[in-house]
């Protein structure tokens, strides 16, 4: 996927949060360490280093959602950063995304750590990040 159709399909898929410009995407591209995984219904772009992976961003499609697509891309990150040479992955999630805190969940995450007001929501209000982990 290009950094302009990754700029549109997260602004379809995540129209509440601030979106990465094409110029952001194009730079975590480049670089060797960048993993993206998935296709346009849903994908996964992290990064790998020494052996943890971060996950930055699982962006699904609107109308693909409910469909099991975003647990599969996730599992399909994971084994690409495993063979990277990762043995960790991590990731952050608003406290109140219900949806993914439950796909994580579901796909083995635990919280290791929160940071209070870390996303600032359109209306203002402050929302906590939980860093969550998982062993690969």
């Amino acid at each position: 996927m290009t950094p302009a159709a990754l700029v549109a399909a997260q602004a379809r898929g995540m129209p509440e949060a601030r979106g990465w410009s094409a110029k952001e995407f194009s730079a975590l591209l480049e670089k060797p360490t960048s993993l993206l995984t998935g296709d346009a219904t849903c994908w996964a772009l992290g990064q790998v280093g020494a052996d943890e992976a971060e996950l930055l961003l699982i962006v699904t499609d609107p109308d693909h959602r409910r469909q099991g697509h975003a647990m599969a891309t996730l599992t399909g990150f994971e084994t690409a950063a495993r063979a990277r040479g990762a043995r960790r992955a991590f990731l952050d999630v608003a406290e109140d995304n219900d949806a993914a805190r439950a796909l994580y969940a579901a796909a083995g995450y635990a919280e290791a750590a929160r940071r209070a007001g870390y996303y600032r929501r359109s209306c203002g209000r402050q929302v906590a990040a939980l860093i969550l982990e998982k062993p690969l």
